[in-house]
């Protein structure tokens, strides 16, 4: 009879291995859902425009369109994006327009500026499908056509 009880000792150590993964397949699941509005909008952005679709965060689902040289994002009025939240700085960072698309910048704010969850120190380029994180904003950078051949 003791050899049941071993066997249910053994089975209460799985569970334990498996509480340690439970998150990384949530965050991935969250950049990846785009609605068919979201996809419509990313297919009509001209040549060397882009589009800023915020995935999580007070304003989810919210769209910037990044169709000037530059775009100020923070928490004062003024801001080109304004994002009303206190994790936000009130000049929190810029996007800027290059000949190959767009980087984004930290102005030192308080919380940082994150590109793919790492933390940037000065200005970084981004490619398509990027996540920002600016406080609490978890937002997705969508690129037009890079002009295709006609």
């Amino acid at each position: 009879m003791s050899s049941p009880n071993d066997g249910n000792q053994e089975a209460e150590q799985p569970p334990v291995d498996a509480t340690s993964t439970i998150s990384i397949p949530a965050l991935d699941a969250d950049t990846e859902e785009m609605t068919p509005a979201d996809v419509a909008a990313a297919d009509t952005l001209p040549a060397g425009s882009a589009l800023l679709l915020v995935q999580r965060g007070p304003s989810a689902g919210a769209r910037f369109l990044l169709d000037t040289d530059m775009v100020t994002v923070g928490r004062h009025p003024d801001s080109d994006i304004f994002l009303d939240d206190i994790t936000v700085s009130r000049r929190h960072a810029t996007f800027t327009r290059t000949d190959d698309g767009h980087t984004v910048a930290d102005l030192g704010s308080l919380n940082g500026t994150y590109v793919n969850r790492d933390r940037i120190d000065g200005e970084i380029a981004l490619a398509g499908g990027d996540e920002v994180q600016i406080g609490k904003y978890r937002l997705i950078y969508i690129t037009g056509s890079v002009g295709a051949p006609e």
